[in-house]
């Protein structure tokens, strides 16, 4: 089977969005996982009971909560080093983890070691990721 040749400006994936579909993603992937995440930490809340206008304000708060923290990290993290960077976005899985485990009605002990369990695991796999991305100097690799 035949392969196209690298050239020697070409690393990575080639760009398929366009200037245009970045910005869309850069504001519809943190508001399309707010809302998930809103509407899975209310479905938590209530137990399966009735949909309430206080169950539908905790879920629009948690919902802007998480977009404004999910924008924050992002803008953030990348300009740390990569054991910093994976902390941050280990902080932030396992406390998004953590709150919704919280939701179910799990006591504090319980959802601090199911976080940080969760935490464990995510700073694994974010450090590998980090680690693997960047040359000898720590630049990253685009």
């Amino acid at each position: 089977m035949a392969h196209a040749a690298p050239t020697p400006g070409m690393r990575g994936s080639p760009d398929i969005l366009g200037e245009r579909g970045h910005m869309v993603a850069k504001w519809a992937v943190p508001v399309g996982l707010g809302l998930v995440y809103g509407y899975w930490a209310a479905a938590n809340r209530r137990s399966g009971g009735p949909i309430t206008g206080w169950n539908l304000l905790f879920g629009f708060v948690t919902t802007i909560a998480f977009i404004a923290l999910y924008i924050g990290v992002r803008a953030l993290a990348p300009h740390m080093k990569r054991e910093q960077h994976a902390l941050v976005w280990t902080a932030f899985a396992g406390g998004a983890f953590g709150f919704l485990y919280s939701q179910t009605g799990a006591s504090v002990l319980r959802s601090t070691g199911m976080a940080l369990a969760v935490s464990a695991a995510c700073f694994a796999v974010f450090f590998y990721r980090y680690y693997t991305h960047e040359d000898a100097e720590g630049h990253r690799i685009s």
